[in-house]
C-alpha cells in the first residue's frame, strides 16, 4: 500500500496514499484497536449533514468565502449520501467526546473539497479541516447533536413505521378473531374467558402505546447542543451560527429541532439520551410480551396450548424429524433482550458526565442506533414471517373454555362464592366439566345454566359486573 506523510502537533505520520482521512484519523486508528466496529453509518451521514448545514450558514454568515463553503457542501453531501462510508475507520471505542470521529469527517470532507476544487487528497488548503469545515463548531457540541439527529432520523424513518406495520397486522388479527372464544389465562393458569381477538386487540394497542413512546423519544432529543462549543459558552462561535444552522438541519429532516435552551447542561449531560433509550427500552419490553404470548399460545402442536398455529418457516430440530418451532418470535425476543443491554449501557455512559462533558458520547450514540434499528427490523420482521401468517385453532380454543374450572365464576354471584367453588371441586376430582356439575349439583334450572354459562356475554365488559381476583 502506499503512503504519504502528514503532519499534526504531535509529528509526522503515514496516512494511506488513497484516503480522504488524514494524519489525526490515522493516529486514532492506531491508538483504538479495540472492537473493529466504527461508528454506525446512520452517525456519519448525520455529521454530513451537520457539516454541510456549518457551511452554508458560514458562508451565509459571510465567515468562508462561497466557493469554499460551496466545495464543503459537496463533500458533506457525498458524506450524507453513504459515497464515502469507507472514509470512517474510527473504532467507536475511542476518546470518550467522539473528537477522534469528529475531526475524520472534517479530514474526509477538507479532503474531498480540495480535490472539488483541483487539489489532491491529503491538502488542507484552500479548505482546512479545522479552520473551515469544523468552523464555529467544537467535538463537545457535534457529536451529542449528531447523536440527537441519527437517533431522530432513525426513529421517524425505521422505528415508526416497522411498528405501524406490526401494529396493522395484529389488529386485522384481532378483527379476524373476535368471535372465537377461549378462555384466559393469569398467574399462567385458567381464569374466566375471553375472545382470542380481545388478546390480540391487547397486543394491538401494546404496540400502539410502543408508537407513542417512539415519539416522546423524538420530542426529547429535538433541542440540540450546537452552538456551545467546548464547554457551552459557545466560545469562536458566532451568535447566529447555531439558530441558522439548527434551522437548516429542521428543514432538511422535516422535524422541528431547536437549540438547546442551556448549553452548558446540553454540553455536560446526556439526559435527554438516557430518557429517550427509556422509550426504546419500554417499546423492547412490550415487544417481548407480545412475542412471547405469541409462542406460548402456539406450543404444541397437540401437548401443549396450541390456540393458535404459527407459520412454519424452517425445520426446528436436528434430530427430531418434524418439529418446528416459533423462531420468529425467538428471535424478537432475542432483540428485545439487546436492547435492554444496550439501555444499561446509556444509562452507564449517561453517568460518564464530569463538569462540562459527557465522555461516553460515541458509546451512548452507537448503542441507541443500533436499539432503533434492530427494534425496527425486529417488529417488522415479526409482523411479516410470524403475524400476518398465525391461524386459529377455534375447535382448541373452545373447548379449552369448556373445560376450564374458571367456568364456576359466573356462577359465584347466583350461588354463592363457597358453592362455586365446591363445584369446581368437584368438577376437578372427577374430571368433569362445571357446566355438567352445576347441572347436577346447583339447582338451577336449563334455563338459568344457559344464561350464566353464555360464553360470548362472559367477555363483554360490564355484562356480568365488576371486580378483580
Amino acid at each position: 500500500m502506499s503512503m504519504r506523510i502528514e503532519k499534526d502537533s504531535l509529528g509526522s505520520l503515514e496516512v494511506p496514499a488513497q484516503a480522504y482521512y488524514g494524519v489525526q484519523t490515522q493516529r486514532a486508528v492506531t491508538n483504538f484497536p479495540i472492537s473493529g466496529w466504527p461508528m454506525p453509518r446512520r452517525f456519519i451521514h448525520a455529521m454530513g449533514r451537520i457539516k454541510r448545514a456549518a457551511a452554508r450558514t458560514n458562508a451565509e454568515l459571510g465567515l468562508v468565502e462561497p466557493r469554499l463553503a460551496d466545495a464543503i457542501v459537496t463533500a458533506a453531501t457525498e458524506v450524507v449520501e453513504g459515497k464515502l462510508d469507507d472514509q470512517f475507520p474510527v473504532d467507536v471505542f475511542q476518546t470518550g467526546s467522539g473528537t477522534s470521529t469528529n475531526m475524520n469527517t472534517n479530514e474526509v470532507i477538507a479532503s474531498r473539497a480540495n480535490e472539488l476544487l483541483g487539489g489532491k487528497r491529503g491538502d488542507k488548503a484552500p479548505v482546512h479541516p479545522n479552520d473551515h469545515v469544523n468552523l464555529c463548531q467544537s467535538s463537545n457540541d457535534v457529536i451529542p447533536t449528531a447523536i440527537h439527529v441519527s437517533v431522530i432520523e432513525g426513529i421517524r424513518e425505521e422505528l415508526i413505521p416497522a411498528l405501524e406495520h406490526l401494529r396493522g397486522h395484529l389488529a386485522r388479527k384481532a378483527e379476524a378473531f373476535d368471535d372465537i372464544l377461549k378462555i384466559g389465562r393469569t398467574h399462567l393458569q385458567d381464569a374466566t374467558p375471553v375472545r382470542l381477538g380481545q388478546e390480540f386487540g391487547g397486543y394491538a394497542a401494546q404496540v400502539e402505546y410502543a408508537i407513542a413512546r417512539a415519539r416522546r423519544a423524538v420530542e426529547v432529543l429535538r433541542e440540540l447542543p450546537l452552538g456551545g462549543t467546548a464547554v457551552g459558552t459557545g466560545l469562536n462561535a458566532h451568535p447566529e451560527f447555531a439558530r441558522r444552522t439548527i434551522t437548516r438541519l429542521a428543514q432538511e429532516l422535516g422535524v422541528e429541532l431547536r437549540e438547546a435552551r442551556n448549553h452548558f447542561e446540553a454540553a455536560s449531560a446526556r439526559d435527554a439520551c438516557v430518557e429517550a433509550s427509556g422509550c426504546l427500552r419500554t417499546i423492547a419490553v412490550s415487544l417481548a410480551k407480545v412475542a412471547n404470548d405469541i409462542r406460548l399460545l402456539g406450543s404444541g402442536p397437540r401437548c401443549g396450548i396450541g390456540e393458535i398455529r404459527l407459520p412454519a418457516v424452517q425445520p426446528g430440530s436436528s434430530i427430531m424429524p418434524g418439529k418446528v418451532n416459533p423462531v420468529i418470535a425467538e428471535s424478537l425476543v432475542q432483540v428485545c433482550l439487546w436492547v435492554l443491554g444496550s439501555d444499561l449501557m446509556v444509562v452507564l455512559g449517561g453517568m460518564q458526565s464530569f463538569y462540562e462533558l459527557n465522555v461516553a458520547m460515541p458509546l451512548i450514540g452507537a448503542q441507541m442506533i443500533e436499539s432503533v434499528e434492530l427494534l425496527a427490523r425486529g417488529a417488522r420482521n415479526f409482523a411479516d414471517a410470524c403475524v400476518a401468517g398465525i391461524e386459529a385453532d377455534r375447535v382448541r380454543c373452545e373447548s379449552l373454555v369448556e373445560q376450564s374450572l374458571a367456568m364456576c365464576t359466573p356462577l359465584a354471584p347466583v350461588i354463592g362464592y363457597d358453592r362455586a367453588a365446591e363445584i369446581a371441586k368437584i368438577a376437578y376430582r372427577e374430571g368433569k366439566t362445571v357446566r355438567e356439575v352445576a347441572r347436577e349439583k346447583s339447582g338451577l334450572s336449563e334455563a338459568q345454566l344457559a344464561e350464566i354459562f353464555h360464553l360470548r356475554l362472559l367477555t363483554e365488559p360490564g355484562i356480568r359486573g365488576k371486580g378483580g381476583e
